[in-house]
């Protein structure tokens, strides 16, 4: 069972903290998973929308292909849309990830699709590399681009440490986002314990 913390703030002030935890059902190949969100965007501070996820673990890495697990989110409109933490109605999510291990260096792609009615389409694709230092210290260079919207890249590191059947990861990154010919930078950390499931 994996237990997720981000917390996120820009340059200007706002910042927006996330939870996610995610179940085996009842093993790997298929995973439930739930993202609250709790935000200041400036002028407001509250709860934003929600996501329900179901995660298909549909091919395991190989000697010769990557592994590739869809995800399909359900967004749910828990977030106020007149103090702008919510977008006001419910949509779809879908993610195709893949990723191969080569030595040391593990490469990931990703692409999304976002739909919420009447109020936006995005098309995203993203991608990182991950440099394994040591067995439990990573590098890291991450990019997502939204289509006709916004680029965004950046590079982290993450450090891990075994308690028996136990494992915390602490991470933090310096995302930098393009928008509209504007650049914005930010502070990214992460935290996540993944607690055994029987």
């Amino acid at each position: 069972m994996q237990n997720i913390l981000t917390w996120t703030r820009s340059r200007g002030g706002a910042w927006n903290a996330s939870f996610t935890q995610e179940w085996p059902v009842p093993g790997i190949t298929h995973q439930l998973s739930y993202t609250l969100v709790y935000a200041n965007n400036g002028d407001a501070r509250g709860i934003g929308d929600a996501l329900l996820n179901y995660r298909y673990q549909l091919r395991e890495e190989t000697a010769h292909g990557p592994a590739v697990a869809p995800r399909l989110s359900l967004i749910l409109p828990t977030g106020r849309e007149s103090a702008g933490l919510g977008d006001g109605t419910a949509g779809l999510q879908v993610n195709v990830p893949v990723s191969k291990q080569f030595g040391n260096l593990y490469v990931h792609a990703n692409v999304g699709y976002t739909w919420l009615p009447a109020v936006r389409r995005t098309e995203l694709v993203a991608g990182s590399g991950i440099w394994r230092v040591s067995p439990m210290l990573n590098l890291m260079l991450e990019s997502v681009v939204e289509l006709h919207n916004s680029a965004t890249i950046s590079p982290g590191l993450r450090r891990g440490w075994n308690f028996g059947e136990r494992q915390v990861v602490i991470g933090v990154a310096a995302p930098v986002t393009r928008e509209h010919r504007h650049a914005t930078a930010a502070l990214l950390t992460y935290f996540s314990i993944e607690l055994p499931f029987r």
